[in-house]
């Protein structure tokens, strides 16, 4: 998992600084496009992630204490936090495909779409693992003391997390 996770993870700092590249050459298309952004939505993003991240987190502490069905609970509401962040994102494009952007307007919106589209992706396929291990768990297939399985998803789920974070400010804050 480690190893998939710094794959991961190196594709999206290639992404970040080809995006830093294309800002550096155009600042003021760049900042014209961010004045298109929805900067309420990205904290609602954030806010989303995080907290799912925090479900995840007691999810892991609450099955070390043998309890599992529980911990399903966390589970679920990690995924409901990550559905936030789905909409919202969908929204969002909807919202600049209205106005008439696409991947095709100019290089920010083509940085904007790869990136938060690439980033949509991973959270995507963060819910479904979440989703699987969550139905693992409550069979009580993770006891305290073998959860490699559900510690790997964990970790999965917070590099989502960390890159949106980093993610956040690049697009919707740095100037």
């Amino acid at each position: 998992m480690w190893i998939f996770i710094a794959a991961e993870l190196s594709v999206f700092a290639l992404l970040f600084l080809l995006f830093s590249y294309l800002r550096a050459s155009d600042r003021e298309l760049f900042l014209l496009g961010q004045q298109n952004l929805h900067p309420v939505a990205g904290l609602i993003n954030t806010v989303a992630l995080i907290t799912a991240s925090w479900f995840v987190v007691q999810a892991l502490v609450i099955n070390r204490k043998s309890q599992h069905r529980r911990a399903v609970l966390w589970m679920l509401g990690a995924q409901l936090a990550a559905s936030v962040y789905v909409v919202v994102k969908c929204w969002e494009y909807w919202q600049l495909g209205s106005a008439g952007y696409d991947l095709d307007s100019n290089s920010f919106y083509t940085g904007y779409f790869l990136l938060t589209g690439f980033h949509l992706l991973h959270v995507l396929l963060g819910m479904v693992i979440l989703a699987l291990v969550s139905i693992k768990l409550y069979q009580g297939g993770y006891p305290p003391e073998d959860c490699a399985g559900l510690e790997s998803a964990a970790c999965y789920w917070h590099m989502v997390d960390l890159v949106w974070v980093l993610l956040f400010p690049l697009i919707y804050v740095i100037r």
